[in-house]
């Protein structure tokens, strides 16, 4: 068995704290490597609990359009898997606290190769997996083996996922559940918050795990009234716009981090009522 990992205690604190945990996205390399990892550093301190870096891919069938112009940007501008792993090295050089969790696709990964992928990610410090094309069916490929560097492999629960399917999905998981509280893409209409609190109600009676929720939260206030019934709010696509929308690269970071502020005020808010 390993050492709590640094995402449970994480969320072992945070719930001595009572509050949920802000988890932020953002893609490695977007808009470019260096605003990326300026992005990345400053996102601890600007409140953010827990990170998912996203490892661009050409073609994020999951993500709407805001995530894949990121994906792209991002391609455009050099990144690539070495480039993402250096990234978690240079963010972990200053910050060995914060748990941080790759997202995307398994092709990168395939391509780069799956012992190597491992061996480096597990030195470079990530905490967590995210693949959302790899079904339960494939744990031997990538869940397996990352347990056993002590890589956390996170599934998304999604309001598709049925009761005979849900055990199989939760067979393997670890770190904490993603639940997907809409269907579609990324970025997409805001959820309605009670279908969301009954679904994580359903989750809580099948896992033991954390579970946060994910997909549409934009707002400080969206994310105090989800963070209410969960144990961590996720947001992606409206700090990905920030970037998108700044006109210099040090106004992607300025306006990124603001906006977690902004989030994080809103998750502690949660943690009040």
């Amino acid at each position: 068995m390993h050492d709590a990992t640094r995402l449970d205690k994480c969320f072992t604190a945070l719930k001595a704290a009572q509050r949920p945990a802000l988890v932020t996205y953002i893609t490695a390399g977007d808009p470019d490597v260096e605003t990326s990892l300026d992005i990345l550093q400053g996102l601890p301190a600007a409140g953010a609990d827990v990170i998912e870096l996203g490892m661009p891919f050409s073609d994020p069938m999951a993500d709407g359009p805001v995530i894949q112009k990121a994906a792209q940007r991002a391609l455009e501008s050099g990144q690539n898997m070495a480039r993402t792993l250096e990234m978690v090295q240079a963010f972990r050089q200053q910050d060995t606290q914060t748990p941080l969790v790759l997202m995307g696709y398994y092709n990168p990964i395939y391509r780069y190769g799956v012992a190597q992928f491992l061996e480096d990610a597990a030195r470079a410090g990530v905490d967590g997996l995210i693949v959302i094309d790899l079904p339960p069916e494939h744990d031997a490929e990538l869940c397996l083996p990352a347990r056993e560097h002590g890589i956390a492999f996170i599934r998304l629960a999604t309001p598709t996922t049925d009761s005979q399917r849900l055990p199989r999905v939760l067979e393997n998981a670890s770190g904490f559940l993603y639940c997907v509280s809409v269907n579609g893409i990324t970025g997409g209409l805001a959820p309605a918050l009670h279908d969301v609190e009954r679904m994580v109600g359903h989750l809580r009676e099948h896992s033991h795990l954390p579970i946060a929720v994910g997909f549409g939260i934009r707002s400080a206030e969206q994310a105090a009234a989800i963070g209410r019934f969960s144990d961590a709010v996720v947001v992606g696509s409206a700090l990905v716009e920030r970037i998108e929308s700044a006109e210099t690269r040090r106004g992607a970071v300025e306006a990124v981090h603001g906006l977690v502020r902004e989030l994080a005020a809103g998750v502690r808010r949660a943690g009040k009522s």
